[in-house]
């Protein structure tokens, strides 16, 4: 049965596996094992993440499609949510055809930019989307009247979902089962179904195509596959992928901001999550997202143990001091792709081999 539901494409390594059973399962009990605002908040985040970064994997690791425009898409499906829940009111209903209209604009996007640009070569066409993303977040954020420009939105969700609902009155192994528990598990089980979809398509025959276009693009043109519609698709289920994360972002953080969807920071991000996972493998997401999102929300805190521990040698404690953790997160990623090349997920597969 789990074959079935991995679509065929198990780990190929025990350890592997070990790890990402330890993520998964970590992230399904979070709110038990991990109490506490930031805990949850960081293991929301993580799942909405694997989410994104899956979708980018499916552009640049199966596709070979390098795109800039991927924040785009993500912020489109955050705003759609947003705006529909500002303007019909906190109710499931806004949820529903604000995640849809933001899909479809999306969609939209993705299929006019993959048919216009696709053609092109990589670098081009990488330079294209990343005008257009620059031009879309200007636009957002002069546009006050109705995104909120800088400043960005806040907006009421549905009140099961909020910390206010109490579905039972007592607490269930020291945590209170209340709408904030409710919305985690809304994206946690959100993610993992979307997760399994995008695994299913990399692992169909379009998913085998898609590789076999992105190995040798002129070979299988000649043999009668039609490269542009596959890489069109592509960059369409990409977006669609993004803007449902988005969608669980802005639900789940009730606000939404250029700063929180749009930034070319997070784009860096994501590349960075996906090339310390491994390109190609979907399962790069799971630990590429996990291990920098926990870097961004503890490393700091880390190093101010590091320095007080430290503090009687004086060289160490200020190279450790918290202010230098970004330093640190690019040292730690420089290790990573040097002792792992082709990502954390490939170099657990080849240690097997």
């Amino acid at each position: 049965m789990l074959k079935t539901l991995l679509s065929g494409d198990n780990p190929r390594s025990k350890v592997l596996s070990l790890v990402l059973l330890a993520v998964v399962i970590s992230l399904a009990l979070a709110p038990f094992l991990f109490p506490g605002t930031k805990s949850l908040e960081t293991a929301a985040r993580i799942c909405i993440f694997i989410v994104l970064v899956a979708s980018y994997d499916l552009l640049l690791g199966y596709a070979g499609i390098v795109s800039f425009a991927h924040t785009m898409f993500f912020g489109i499906g955050a705003y759609g949510t947003a705006l529909a829940l500002s303007a019909t009111g906190p109710t499931f209903l806004s949820i529903l055809w604000g995640t849809g209209a933001g899909v479809v604009i999306a969609a939209a996007f993705a299929l006019a930019i993959g048919l216009f640009s696709l053609r092109v070569k990589a670098i081009f066409f990488a330079m294209v989307t990343l005008a257009v993303a620059s031009a879309f977040a200007i636009a957002v954020s002069q546009a006050s009247w109705l995104t909120g420009g800088e400043d960005g939105l806040n907006y009421r969700i549905p009140r099961e979902l909020t910390p206010a609902f109490k579905l039972l009155p007592d607490k269930v192994f020291g945590v209170r089962i209340n709408g904030k528990l409710l919305n985690y598990y809304l994206v946690f089980f959100s993610s993992a179904i979307l997760f399994i979809v995008m695994l299913r398509i990399v692992n169909s025959p379009f998913g085998r195509t898609l590789q076999a276009v992105r190995d040798n693009a002129f070979r299988a043109e000649a043999i009668g596959y039609r490269v542009i519609w596959y890489r069109t698709t592509a960059t369409v289920l990409s977006a669609v992928m993004a803007a449902l994360a988005g969608s669980l972002l802005a639900i789940w953080l009730r606000y939404t901001g250029p700063a929180t969807t749009l930034s070319m920071e997070i784009m860096i991000d994501i590349l960075l999550m996906v090339v310390i996972g491994g390109m190609g493998t979907m399962y790069g997401a799971i630990l590429g997202a996990t291990i920098f999102i926990l870097a961004q929300t503890y490393l700091q805190n880390l190093m101010g143990v590091a320095a007080d521990a430290t503090s009687f040698v004086p060289f160490i404690s200020h190279l450790v001091e918290p202010e230098r953790w970004l330093l640190w997160l690019g040292v730690l990623f420089i290790l990573s792709v040097y002792f792992f090349p082709s990502g954390i997920v490939g170099r657990l597969r080849e240690m097997k081999s």
